[in-house]
């Protein structure tokens, strides 16, 4: 199922929006489109999906995708959960406020560039932390670069 999960926010949903809009809309195409929906899928649901099962069963984070066997780290990975549902509430309100959509995507660009490299220094990664590690940083790519080239066009 996690697998399913990333690759449907990390991947095909924003770019099936992507898509979408630009088949159905005569504005301007680029990296704003590109922002406006992985700023809303691999940022917004994504995270604050993520951050919600983090909050409730932070089991999961900790063992099957961290390897953290004890108990006292489930603490830690909630306070994770917290992070993401406010960084994920963004991603979702960005698709209302316009405005919010360029910082959105520095935020998220930075957060996943921080995990995923953090999961490149772990020497003995499994297969979840692999995907997570692979995900986080395709998705710091396209929000950083998105956001650098907004912000260019501007």
């Amino acid at each position: 199922m996690y697998y399913v999960v990333v690759a449907t926010f990390m991947f095909a949903l924003p770019l099936l929006s992507i898509g979408a809009e630009a088949a159905t809309s005569h504005a301007a195409h680029g990296a704003l489109l590109v922002c406006k929906w992985f700023v809303f899928w691999a940022m917004g649901w994504r995270l604050l999906l993520a951050g919600i099962r983090q909050i409730v069963q932070p089991a999961f984070t900790a063992r099957e995708i961290l390897g953290l066997k004890s108990e006292e780290s489930h603490l830690l990975v909630r306070e994770l959960g917290f992070a993401n549902v406010a960084m994920g509430l963004l991603g979702v309100a960005s698709l209302l406020q316009a405005g919010w959509r360029v910082a959105a995507a520095l935020t998220g660009g930075v957060f996943y560039a921080f995990a995923g490299a953090n999961h490149v220094l772990q020497a003995h990664r499994n297969r979840l932390e692999n995907v997570a590690m692979l995900s986080d940083l395709f998705v710091a790519a396209v929000l950083l670069a998105s956001a650098a080239a907004a912000l260019m066009a501007a």
